[in-house]
């Protein structure tokens, strides 16, 4: 392997990750995850820089920091679900989350040998990993796999939940989503992956430069991601504790849905009507139509079907169909959509497609066609 080339790739992740990481601990937006993203590219900025000067010196004293660093792997997936956890729920660090840091604890003393090992064994653990022996130190990766793979999972729950909740109180909910963490899960399996293959056939092409390349790559991809994030919406404590006191099977009256849905027509019709509103909540709606949220909610979920988000993109939809419609209409289909309160072109097309079983250019070029004849 080409110690010289990965040293230089090794060197420039982890001046990228201590850059990173400092702007993330200084950035507003998001504070608490922001912290926490910050303690996790740091650590993976010490791991790049401990592996960098082990293979420029390669000396039996480096190869005990080599192989503690090696274990940091067992911190990032609990960190990442602590990291996504903090974005949808506004949760800080707290003592008692010391627990998800056990799996590294776990390994520390299993690896205690290696680190504490004697100038004569560092040295002996040293020249076989240098020689090629895969079996220093690969035993923990098929551990490591699945106590970070169940981290990442029970995350990505978490964001799904976070999800499903935004469309319920909120019409622009797909632009908020967090896409970027689905992104950054798909990167740690795939290093995982590798690091996995790797230790079980012998491939010289996924060797110990790439895995940890691979790293270096994913600091510039949670750079690109974390510094362009906006600031992560959550729901207002009031509207959780709203929900959380009122079981609509049980008390909400039923006889009411009917004038509640003809409120929400007069407030979603009109010439200003209220979906034109790029951020709308259902917080907002229930305030101008005089009825609490949690009734809004039901006749919307249960009436009109769907969540709010759904039910808001509905209305939209159709506008924009009225506009595709008239011939005399010149503005964009993008122009039209984003007039009629969508903020995201994906979630328009995808919502009009949907809704019309055809693309919103081939809707308009039909219409058109049909105006002709």
């Amino acid at each position: 392997m080409d110690f010289t080339f990965w040293t230089f790739v090794y060197i420039a992740g982890a001046v990228q990750a201590a850059l990173l990481a400092l702007t993330l601990w200084r950035r507003p937006a998001n504070r608490g995850a922001n912290h926490l993203l910050a303690v996790w590219v740091a650590l993976s900025g010490v791991d790049l820089a401990v592996k960098a000067m082990y293979w420029h010196v390669l000396s039996p004293e480096w190869f005990r920091a080599y192989r503690f660093v090696a274990l940091f792997p067992f911190l990032y997936g609990s960190l990442f679900y602590l990291y996504v956890r903090a974005l949808v729920e506004e949760r800080r660090f707290r003592s008692r989350d010391l627990v998800h840091l056990a799996g590294f604890a776990v390994m520390l003393v299993l690896n205690s040998y290696a680190l504490l090992g004697s100038h004569a064994q560092l040295q002996a653990m040293s020249a076989r990993w240098i020689a090629g022996e895969r079996s220093v130190g690969a035993w923990f990766d098929g551990p490591l796999f699945l106590y970070s793979l169940s981290y990442v999972v029970a995350a990505l729950v978490r964001v799904r939940s976070y999800r499903r909740q935004l469309r319920e109180y909120r019409s622009d909910a797909d632009r908020l989503s967090l896409r970027w963490i689905d992104a950054m899960a798909g990167f740690q399996i795939a290093i995982w992956g590798v690091a996995i293959v790797q230790s079980v056939v012998y491939l010289p092409i996924l060797n110990y430069g790439l895995l940890f390349g691979l790293v270096a790559a994913w600091v510039c991809m949670v750079g690109w991601f974390s510094l362009g994030q906006p600031p992560v919406v959550t729901k207002p404590a009031a509207a959780v504790v709203q929900q959380e006191e009122r079981d609509p099977a049980a008390d909400i009256d039923s006889t009411r849905f009917a004038e509640v849905e003809g409120r929400l027509a007069h407030l979603m019709g009109g010439d200003a009507p209220l979906y034109l509103e790029p951020a709308l909540t259902i917080g907002q709606v229930a305030k101008r139509s005089g009825y609490p949220e949690y009734l809004v909610s039901a006749v919307i979920n249960r009436r009109l079907g769907g969540s709010f988000c759904d039910y808001v993109n509905r209305l939209r939809v159709e506008a924009v169909r009225t506009y595709l419609a008239d011939a005399s209409e010149s503005r964009t289909i993008l122009d039209l959509a984003y007039a009629c309160g969508f903020t995201s072109k994906s979630t328009f097309n995808a919502a009009f497609k949907r809704q019309v079983g055809d693309t919103p250019s081939n809707y308009r070029r039909h219409q058109a066609a049909a105006a002709i004849t």
